[in-house]
This record gives structure tokens, sequence and C-alpha cells, in this order.
């Protein structure tokens, strides 16, 4: 009886174990199933796939076609623009101005005489300056320009040690318009105007050389408020081809000329600005000031030092041996660099032209941010930089001026595409 079963548990054990196993057929159609499974799936990921990369590729064609249906719409109305310049110019400038046909064919002569593009973009840009700078007044007026005046002129005596009682002396002496100099320092209004008064009392009164010289506190002017340094610059490079009369200082105040170096100093240099809000922060802080600032942030990020982000990469532009912080911060990186300090001098003092994003200094920079972070950081960034002026009343910086004047620049865009 307990042989009997015996017998039976082990059957039943077998039976069971047999009922667990798969024979060999029916492995090979798992197998066949689970390989199905895999090679649908896969086809399926990769229809997927292809489906995105096909979205996208019709996008990026939509969007090549877009850009190109738009190049050639502003390529027809460069053209349309170009064939009835002055006509057209006048229709970009704020309604209400006067002598609108002058100011046209100055613009136009401005752009043709520095060889810049007669582009809607390009002459939307020195109206937007003009508006910012002067409302379209060739010799603009100052506020208190009197005080600031007398201000200027009490600083530079204590700084150079002249008695009080001579230099009053010498201002109520009579200049060649039969006025004191006192009187015509306390009537000036415009910056042309006490620009004559510090020339003429340079030139007459016995110490005026030795006073002044060299100390006149107008440095722009003009409707486009041109540094009257980078004009005198800028004319011996390229002389200015209208009507002359006098000094590169004397023209910068007539509408023709100012606008003649104004331009030049927005628009006759070659830089990596995808927006032209960056040529507008150059104009306020100097020329490649967007590009420098952006390889200090570079810098900044590569080093882990914290720079101002000013566009300035030496002391003094140079004039100073010391190292700036921007100088410091690529020496700390010289090793992984690969240049020296004195190759990090010589590329830094680049800065001012063109040739400084050519530097190996300036490629390095941005390559190891890229190996390290992975990010493409920005070839411009709007400097960060406070304003100071006597003419100020309150709190202004770079920024705030590019981004005024950018809008300045939109305004003048819709107004050509009206009409």
């Amino acid at each position: 009886m307990q042989t009997r079963r015996r017998r039976w548990l082990v059957a039943l054990a077998l039976v069971a174990g047999l009922a667990g196993c798969a024979t060999p057929g029916e492995e090979r159609q798992r197998a066949a199933r689970e390989a199905a499974e895999a090679e649908a799936e896969a086809r399926a990921k990769a229809e997927a796939e292809a489906r995105v990369t096909r979205e996208a590729e019709a996008r990026a064609k939509r969007q090549a076609e877009q850009r190109r249906r738009e190049a050639q719409d502003q390529a027809r109305r460069d053209a349309e623009f170009r064939q009835q310049s002055v006509t057209n110019l006048e229709k970009l400038l704020p309604p209400g101005l006067a002598d609108r046909a002058g100011w046209a064919r100055d613009i136009q002569a401005a752009l043709v005489r520095n060889g810049v593009p007669n582009t809607i973009d390009n002459a939307c840009a020195i109206v937007a300056i003009i508006e910012q700078e002067s409302s379209f007044r060739a010799d603009p007026s100052v506020p208190n320009l009197p005080r600031l005046a007398w201000a200027e002129i009490e600083r530079q005596r204590e700084q150079r040690g002249i008695p009080r009682n001579l230099l009053d002396s010498a201002l109520n002496l009579k200049s060649a318009d039969g006025r004191t100099y006192r009187q015509r320092i306390d009537a000036v209004r415009t910056e042309r105007e006490l620009s004559d008064v510090y020339v003429d009392f340079i030139g007459v009164v016995p110490f005026g050389n030795q006073f002044l010289a060299g100390r006149n506190p107008v440095r722009t002017g003009g409707p486009m408020q041109v540094s009257i340094a980078f004009a005198e610059t800028r004319a011996g490079e390229s002389p200015y081809a209208g009507p002359v009369n006098g000094t590169v200082r004397d023209q910068v105040f007539t509408r023709p000329a100012g606008l003649y170096f104004g331009t030049a100093h927005l628009l006759s240099y070659a830089a990596p600005y995808d927006r032209m809000i960056y040529r507008f922060a150059d104009y306020n802080a100097g020329r490649f000031a967007s590009r420098n600032a952006a390889f200090q942030l570079a810098l900044s990020q590569a080093s882990g030092m914290t720079l101002q982000l000013d566009g300035d990469l030496l002391l003094g532009d140079g004039r100073d041996p010391a190292p700036s912080a921007t100088e410091q911060a690529a020496r700390g990186l010289s090793g992984r660099l690969g240049v020296t300090e004195a190759e990090i001098r010589r590329d830094l003092a680049e800065g001012n032209g063109e040739a400084f994003e050519r530097s190996r200094l300036y490629s390095a920079v941005f390559a190891l941010v890229q190996a390290t972070t992975g990010a493409t950081l920005p070839k411009a960034v709007v400097p960060q930089i406070d304003l100071k002026s006597p003419k100020f009343t309150r709190s202004f910086t770079t920024a705030q001026f590019a981004t005024r004047v950018d809008a300045r620049h939109r305004g003048c865009l819709e107004r050509a595409k009206k009409g």
C-alpha cells in the first residue's frame, strides 16, 4: 500500500515538473515572438525618430524660406530706398521736423562719404542717435550750462594752483566780440558757444594756454554729440570731404560734418554684432565695448573671478603698466589657455580694434568655456557702465542709453514700413 502511494506521488511530481517546462517547439515560438516584438519596437522607434527628423527638417526649411523671403523683401526695400534716397530718408524722420530735406541730404551724404551701405537699418540707426542726443538740433542747448562751466573752471583753477584774483582779472578782460570772458560764459547756451569761449581765451589771455590747454570741458558736439577726440582722430585717417571751415572741433558743431563724424563712429567699423543695440552701446562706451564686455563675461566664467563688464581691457587704455582685473584673470588661466603673460598683454592691447577677436587669447577663452561648461556664450554684451557727466541730473548707464536709442531705432523702422 505504501509502495503504491509512493509511486503515485512520484508520478504527480513528474507531471507537475513537466507542466512547468516548455517543449523545444514552444521555446522556439516564444523566442520568435520576442524577436518580432523587439523588431516591431525598434521599427516604431526608428519611425518616430525619422518623423521627428522630418518635422525638424521641414521646420528648418520653412524657417530658411521665411528668412530668404524676408531678405529678398528687405533687399527690394533697400534698393527702392536707395533709388529715391533723399525722398525716402525724409519719411524716416520724426513728424513735424523742420528742414526735412536738408536733414535727409546730410544723412545721405554722411553714409556715402563714410562708405556705409545706404540701407533703412543704417539710416534709422543715425536717425535714432540724433533723436536721442540732440532732438535734431545741430548745436543743442544745455540746461544750466553757465553753472556747469563755472564749476569746471573753479575745479581746474584749484587743480592748477592759479590764484583766484589772477583768474578773475583775466576773465574780466574784453574778448573778441566786445564782451568780457565772464559775460560770455554767463550767457552761453550751447556747447559750441562755450567751446568758442575756451578757444578764444586760450589764444589771447597770457596764461590761458597754461590754464586751459587740453582742458576744454566740451568733449562732444553736433547733432549726434560725437566725441571730438574721435572726430580729430578720424579726420587724420579720413578727412571730412564736405565744406571745411575752421578746425575739426569747429566742424563737429555743423550739421553736415557732425553727421559725417557721428556716422563714422557709429557704423564705419566691422563688429561681430547681430543687433544694432550693441552699436548704440559702443557709441556711448567706445568702439568694440560690447564685444569686449562679452569677452570679460566669458573670462569671468572661465576664471571664477567677478569682473566688471565695462569693455575696458587694460588700465588707462594700455598706458598704465599695472594689470587690470581683466588682465589678472587671464594671467590666472595662462597655463590652461596656452598663452604667456606677455602674449596676454599683447592681445588685450588690441581691444580697441578688430584684430582682438582674431587673437589667441580671445579664441582660447571662449574655447575653454565651451569645453568646460558646454555653454556657447554671446559674442556681444551691453557694457555695465555708470555714466558720469555734469550734464546729468540723475543716474544714467550705458545700458539705459542703448535701450532708449534702440527703441527710437525700432520706431524709425516702423515709419519705414508705413512709408
